[in-house]
Formats: structure tokens, C-alpha cells, sequence
């Protein structure tokens, strides 16, 4: 129940913070003190005329100023009902009356109502002396009618069940006589009805009772032991009756007061005076010091305006002889500045959106001070600077408002100084730090560390590897900075993103999902997303390249010649051939990039070493030396060819290379001859007449066929036979071009001129549009000889068109040899 009383409280002024504080009245109960814990108080619907479901609908609490408290408010019924037992004394002291403050604070619309619960006294207390025995030396020679003052019994209860009435024992000297002082209590003096006979009576033993007015009534008794001394006739006697004076709060310690001063006119002992206090209240001891001897009256300890605004005490002063006189001394005391103001935190928000509008209540504050006057006039400002401002409202109280806009990703808290200064002189101040944290909301988008991303993956990769990482910030706070990362679909040439590439989305780590081939791709672009936790949720992208870092996985590939063909490719070279005479060129290519598809050439094995070397940048093969007739007719090399890469790869390409001296018998007879076979002299001389029949015969033909065919075609052929004469030397083989290779690979090669002799391994094509002209004969290449011709334009124009037209048979590629011959 009071966990629930406490939560409505703070809900209350929750909504308390949020409207003007309207205080409607003040509302007086009373309640006895030392009541059981449970006991009604009042019920308050009545004063605030409303019923029960009104006053739980507007969510009605109690609020306490002290930090103790003693009531709770019932929702269902409307009760005040008391929590603990209340000991007025205990609270209050001899304050009259005892209050306690609350105030009740209603909902929709905001209400507050001052309760003050009054706390009467019950007789739970008897009256009580200071002392059980009080010890009076009267002189025998006192006077009828003297007065004795008697210490008055002290009652912490008040009003009618306070001390009320003093009794004394009955006596044959003395009466009782109860007096009233200025504030209404009452005193009891001793009076002497009949003279003292020491001889008679040398000691009086009386009771003295203090009796209360309560109900029942309560009895405090002690006695009164009388000495009877000796003759003493003179009583001391004070300068005043009455001594007032005015003394500042706080004034230190030993300072004087004032000094009280009584004569008496006897001699010896019974003239020496000594000084006391009669009849003083605690207060007074803590605060006073009497000297015995002088009478001086000076400050023995703290002087405080707020718990005594005067003191009043009794003097007495006695003789040697026991006489004694008294004097009455009233201190006010003057108030000073010595308070400052108290704040106190009546309500305050934990966290406060960043989004919170302007008025916004922040805090709800009191400010009070315990002097009077100027002195507890009070005025309350906060620090400067600050997205605050401070409201006064009524009966002290602050409202810390917001002032502008918030930002938590500028500033997360606030520590707002709340300072309260009264007007006295000098004035006195105090603060307060109210902690003010800022709650976050999404207002922050993610925020990728780089405007895009370029990371790099060597080709051949293991499916699953990490390619790199992105990574985003968010200001906010929590869920709201919390990010996650996604791929947008895309397309990497004709599939998606996403079979290529995969995203953590807690790290932002990027994968790759399959090995991936430089020759293929060349690099994967993505677009990562990242979404960051708030709602709604607030996104960025950036865009991510993934470059394809080429390996060497490619070994050279050989373009020309051509390693594949069913029949080698022979290539030429007239044995006048000198030293630097360009024989063919080797042309590969690397599918490979950057310095691996660099590729260099070098002579692995040839047939007469020194004869032929390689250019190791342009795979040249050049003549070393001048051919001589020692030199086999058949050369047969082997160019190796590397890339640059680590590790290299290499390839190699088999040149076989006639050397000749024309187009004769031998030769021809020589193309199908194996390795190593002799022919002689006879065989030589009958290839060469068989050559020269078959050349003359065939010349006859083409001469008529050229007749015809320019008769038709005049312009045609003149175009032709131009191209041949002008044509570009061929650098190596049909369909290859000079400059094939990368430019990466190395310095482009040059153009060369190639003066080549055809023999049939290098013509392994068709010349088909010259078979509806030339007939096609039967015979046997090793009867024919044929001449090389030095234009070798003619020759590259005629294997390219025989390459066109596939020409494969041997003998039409001697006729083509022949006409070539012939033109």
C-alpha cells in the first residue's frame, strides 16, 4: 500500500510539472496524539466536495514537506489515516500549537490543498520536579508572611494537562501560595505563617506535589527539607527587580550579558553573596553561564533565533547567613542572516527526449529559508548558457522549464546549477545541481566511414573468403545506433549480386561466394545498405568495387605458327640468306594481365646451333650468320616462350625452316624425302627435267587463261597485279596479325620485310578461284622445280587467297607455285 501511495505521488507530480501549481485553500484537522497506527484522521471528500470515484480518478496523493511521514491518503473511502503513533513532544516540543503540513495534489486539472493537522496534547505525561529533595536554610529570626519561591514542576504535555496546581503537606509553618506568570503557568511560593523556633522544630520535612489537569489527573511530588539556621536578619537585595535586554543571535561564546548585582547589609558571612539560578529552564543552562561570585551572566553556548526568541530566567542571591533574594533577567534575541536558503527537489524528469518541445517541465522546486524578514525573502536563478529557464509559481515554488531545442548528440547531459540567494545583509546563498539526462531518439542515420569502398581479391579464390569489411556509425544511442547490413540487388554482368558476394549483417564483413575467374570478370560492384535500429529505422548506402587481381594462371598461347596443324608449316630461307636476315616470327599471346602476360622468347634446341637466334622481346627469328652450303637443307627449332609471372609459365613452338636455293627438282623432291635419306646426282637431274616440262606446260595454259581472264576482267587484274607488287610483306602465317600481341606485353614489334620462298609444307590452303580457269593435273612434286621468286608480295597475296578458298591438295598447291612462278 505505501509503495502504491508513493508510486500515485510521483505520478502526481509528474502532472504536477506539466500546468500552473493552483493552490485552492488550506483545510484543518485535529488528532490527538499517541494514536494507534491505522487510526481515521478526516476524511476529506466533504472539504473537497467531491465523492470517491472523483477523487481516485484524479489520482489524488498526499505530499509532505519533512522527510517523515505520518499520514495516507485512502483512494476508496477518502480517509486520512494515521501510519505511526505521533508524540507531540517528541515533534514539537513546548511549540504551541504543534502543526503538520501536507498537501493534497489532484489531477485533471491540476489542485493543490494545504492540510495542517493539528496535534493535541493527551495527559500522557506527569508533572516532574528537577529533584527529589529541596534543601532551604530559613534563619530563625524570618518574618511572618516571607516567600519562599519553590521550583515549579516541568510537564512536557500543554494547555489543561500541564501543571495546574501545586499542594504542599500540611504544617504548622508554612502555606502554600500558587502564583501565574505573564505566559499563564503557574509557580508555588512557601510562606511563613508562623515564626521559626530552631529550638523547637531545627528541621522541616514538607511534600510538595504538582498536579496536572488531564484525565485522569497525574501527581508529581518532592520534598521540601527546612533547615533552620541561626539568626540572620538581613536579606541580600538586588539593584533591579527586573533586568531586559537584547542580545544577536550567534554572539560567541564567554561574551558578556549582563551582570547582576545584590547588597546585603549584614557582616561577615551572612554579607557575602553568592550568585544562582533559580528555577531555570534547560534552555537557559545550555545557553548561560552564572558567575557565583560577581553575578556576571555570559554566553555558554549557541545562541539561535530560530529555536529561542527569548529566554527568561530567575537570580537568586544568597547570603552567609542563607538568606537569599531574587531578580528576574528576560533576553530577547535579535535575528541575523545566518541561514541560507534551503532547495528542495520537488519532482524531477529522470530523462528528457532530445525531441522535447519548448515549456517542457523539467523540475519542480521549493525554496525556503528559516529567517525572518529580508532575511527569508528568497530569489532562485540557474546558470546561464543552458537550454533551461526558470518559472517562479506560487508559495516558492520553481518550475526548470526547457527554453530550445534539444540535441543528445551534442550534448547528453546537463548539470543545471540552481542557485538561491535571500536579501539579508550580507546575503546568504546555497545551490542545488539537478542532473539532467538527455534520452535519445532516432534522429541519426547511419554513416559509412568512407564515400565508397575498393577492396581487391585475387582470381582462383576459395569460396567463403573474406573480401574486406564496411563499416557505419551511428550517433544515437542504443537500439537506435544499433546497425545492420544488407546488400541491394544488383547485377554482375547477367547474374545477381548476391551469387557473388554475401554480407554479415552484425560485423559488415563481406564474403565471397565462388572462385572467381580475372579472365572472366574483372571486378563485382555492389550496394551495401546500412539500417540502423530505430523506428521507423533510418538507412545509408555506399557503393562497394571489388577488383579482380590477376594471377598467372594462363601459360602463352602461340598464334603463328600454328602448333595444331595436321602437316607442319615450313617457312623458307634462300641459302644467299646473310647475317640479320629475318626469317619468321614467333607470335604468342597471355590471357593473363600486367606483367603476367609479359612474355619473352628464347632458342631452346635447334638444328645448327649459331645458325638462327630469337628475339627475346619480339619472337624474331633471325638468320646469326650467312647460310652455307653445309648447312642441312632441313632446320628444325625450338622457340620457348615465358611470361613474367611468379611462378612463370612457358610454352613452346616447333619452326621447321627449309634452306633453298630455288624452287628445283631436288627441292621438291626433297619436301617428302625423310630425314637423313641421300638422293643422287641422277635422281637430281631427272626432278629437274621433269620440273622444267611441267613449268613449260603449265605457263602455256596460264598464258592463255591470263589472256582470257584480262580480256574480261582488264581493270580487275590491273588492281591485282598492283596489290602485288605493293603489297605488305607477310611477318608470319595466314590470318595473323603483326601486332597482335597486348601492348602490355612488351614494345610493339615493327613491320619486317619478308622475302619468302614457298615450298608445299607452307601451302596448306586452297586457291578455288582459279579452278574454273587452270586445270587441275596429276603429278609428282618430286618431278617439279621450282624457282623462288624475290617478290615476295606476290607470294603473301597468293597464300592468303589460297587460304580463303582452303585449298589442300598438293598438286594444286604446285599449281599455285607454277602460276606463281610464271607471273
Amino acid at each position: 500500500m505505501g509503495m502504491h501511495h508513493w508510486s500515485r505521488q510521483a505520478l502526481s507530480f509528474s502532472l504536477f510539472l506539466c500546468m500552473c501549481v493552483a493552490v485552492c485553500g488550506s483545510i484543518r484537522y485535529r488528532v490527538p496524539e499517541e494514536k494507534k497506527s491505522g487510526s481515521l484522521v478526516a476524511n476529506v471528500l466533504k472539504d473537497l466536495n467531491m465523492d470517491v470515484k472523483e477523487l481516485a480518478a484524479r489520482r489524488a496523493g498526499l505530499a509532505f514537506k519533512s522527510s517523515k511521514q505520518y499520514f495516507q491518503l485512502d483512494l476508496n473511502s477518502g480517509d486520512v489515516i494515521l501510519k505511526e503513533r505521533i508524540d507531540r513532544e517528541s515533534l514539537c516540543g513546548q511549540a504551541d500549537p504543534c502543526m503538520l503540513l501536507s498537501e493534497i495534489m489532484l489531477d485533471n486539472p491540476l489542485q493543490l490543498f494545504r492540510i495542517e493537522v493539528e496535534i493535541e496534547d493527551v495527559n500522557d505525561n506527569p508533572p516532574k520536579f528537577s529533584k527529589n529533595q529541596f534543601h532551604f536554610e530559613i534563619p530563625e529570626q524570618v518574618p511572618i508572611n516571607t516567600r519562599f519561591p519553590l521550583e515549579t514542576a516541568k510537564d512536557p504535555d500543554k494547555g489543561e494537562n500541564a501543571v495546574q496546581n501545586y499542594t504542599l503537606s500540611h504544617n504548622e509553618h508554612f502555606r502554600l501560595d500558587v502564583q501565574r506568570h505573564r505566559d499563564g503557568s503557574k509557580y508555588a511560593e512557601l510562606v511563613l505563617e508562623k515564626p521559626l523556633d530552631r529550638e523547637v522544630d531545627p528541621q522541616l520535612i514538607l511534600t510538595f506535589s504538582a498536579v496536572d489537569g488531564g484525565i485522569p489527573k497525574k501527581t508529581g511530588t518532592t520534598q521540601i527539607i527546612v533547615d533552620v539556621l541561626d539568626a540572620n536578619d538581613n536579606f541580600p537585595q538586588f539593584e533591579q527587580s527586573l533586568y531586559k535586554l537584547k542580545l544577536q543571535e550567534n554572539i560567541p561564546l564567554n561574551t558578556l550579558v549582563t551582570k547582576v548585582k545584590a547588597s546585603d547589609k549584614d557582616t561577615g558571612s551572612y554579607g557575602d553573596v553568592t550568585y544562582s539560578f533559580n528555577e531555570a529552564p534547560e534552555n537557559v543552562l545550555k545557553s548561560f553561564k552564572l558567575n557565583k561570585n560577581t553575578g556576571e551572566l555570559m554566553v555558554a553556548g549557541l545562541i539561535d533565533y530560530e529555536e529561542n526568541k527569548n529566554y527568561e530566567m530567575n537570580i537568586r542571591a544568597t547570603d552567609g547567613g542563607g538568606l537569599s533574594a531574587y531578580c528576574k533577567v528576560i533576553v530577547e534575541v535579535e535575528d541575523e542572516n545566518d541561514n541560507a536558503p534551503e532547495v528542495t527537489i520537488m519532482s524531477i524528469t529522470s530523462s528528457l527526449p532530445e525531441d522535447s518541445p519548448p515549456d517542457t517541465v523539467v523540475a519542480l522546486l521549493s525554496v525556503t529559508d528559516q529567517d525572518f524578514g529580508d532575511n527569508g525573502r528568497t530569489a532562485c536563478t540557474i546558470n546561464t548558457n543552458l537550454p533551461f529557464v526558470l518559472k517562479t509559481s506560487e508559495n516558492n515554488y520553481y518550475q526548470l522549464l526547457t527554453q530550445r531545442a534539444l540535441d543528445r548528440e551534442k550534448v547528453s547531459a546537463y548539470n543545471v546549477t540552481i542557485m538561491a540567494a535571500d536579501r539579508g545583509s550580507p546575503r546568504r546563498t546555497s545551490s542545488r545541481i539537478i542532473h539532467v539526462q538527455i534520452s535519445d531518439i532516432n534522429d541519426n542515420s547511419p554513416d559509412f566511414q568512407r564515400a565508397f569502398y575498393e577492396m581487391q581479391l585475387r582470381e582462383n579464390n576459395i569460396p567463403g573468403l573474406l573480401v574486406g569489411s564496411v563499416h557505419a556509425v551511428d550517433l544515437d544511442t542504443e537500439q537506435n545506433a544499433k546497425v545492420t547490413y544488407s546488400l541491394l540487388p544488383g547485377k554482375v554482368g547477367d547474374g545477381s549480386v548476391t551469387t557473388y558476394l554475401s554480407i554479415n549483417s552484425d560485423t559488415g564483413n563481406l564474403y565471397v561466394l565462388r572462385s572467381l575467374d580475372y579472365e572472366e570478370i574483372k571486378e563485382v560492384q555492389a550496394t551495401v545498405r546500412a539500417s540502423d535500429g530505430g523506428s521507423p529505422p533510418l538507412s545509408s548506402e555506399v557503393i562497394v568495387r571489388v577488383l579482380i587481381v590477376d594471377e598467372n594462371d594462363n601459360a602463352p598461347f602461340v598464334l603463328y605458327p600454328l602448333q595444331n596443324s595436321t602437316s607442319s608449316s615450313n617457312d623458307l630461307v634462300p641459302r644467299e640468306a646473310e647475317t640479320g636476315y629475318l626469317v619468321t616470327k614467333v607470335v604468342a599471346v597471355d590471357r593473363d594481365s600486367g606483367q603476367n602476360s609479359w612474355l619473352s622468347y628464347e632458342l631452346l634446341k635447334d638444328t645448327e646451333p649459331g645458325l638462327f637466334m630469337v628475339g627475346a622481346q619480339n619472337g624474331e627469328v633471325k638468320t646469326m650468320r650467312p647460310v652455307t652450303k653445309r648447312d642441312a637443307f632441313k632446320q628444325k627449332l625450338i622457340v620457348g616462350v615465358r611470361d613474367n609471372g611468379h611462378p612463370p609459365q612457358s610454352t613452346s613452338a616447333t619452326l621447321s625452316i627449309l634452306l633453298v636455293d630455288g624452287f628445283s627438282d631436288p627441292y621438291m623432291k626433297m619436301l617428302n624425302t625423310p630425314k637423313g635419306e641421300v638422293v643422287g646426282e641422277e635422281e637430281d637431274r631427272n626432278l629437274t627435267v621433269y620440273l622444267i616440262i611441267c613449268l613449260t606446260a603449265i605457263s602455256f595454259i596460264f598464258l592463255v587463261s591470263v589472256v582470257v581472264f584480262i580480256a574480261m576482267k582488264i581493270q580487275k587484274q590491273r588492281q591485282f597485279i598492283e596489290n602485288c607488287n605493293s603489297a605488305p610483306i607477310f611477318p608470319g602465317g595466314p590470318n595473323i596479325q603483326e601486332n597482335h600481341v597486348d601492348s602490355s606485353s612488351g614494345p610493339s614489334s615493327q613491320a619486317y620485310n619478308y622475302e619468302v620462298c614457298l615450298a608445299g609444307g607452307s601451302l596448306n590452303s586452297e586457291f578455288r578461284f582459279l579452278r574454273p580457269l587452270i586445270p587441275v593435273f596429276s603429278m609428282d612434286p618430286s618431278n617439279v622445280q621450282v624457282n623462288p621468286r624475290n617478290s615476295a608480295g606476290c607470294a603473301q597475296e597468293v597464300l592468303s587467297s589460297a587460304e580463303e578458298h582452303q585449298v589442300t591438295s598438293q598438286e594444286e598447291k604446285i599449281m599455285i607455285i607454277c602460276q606463281m612462278y610464271v607471273l
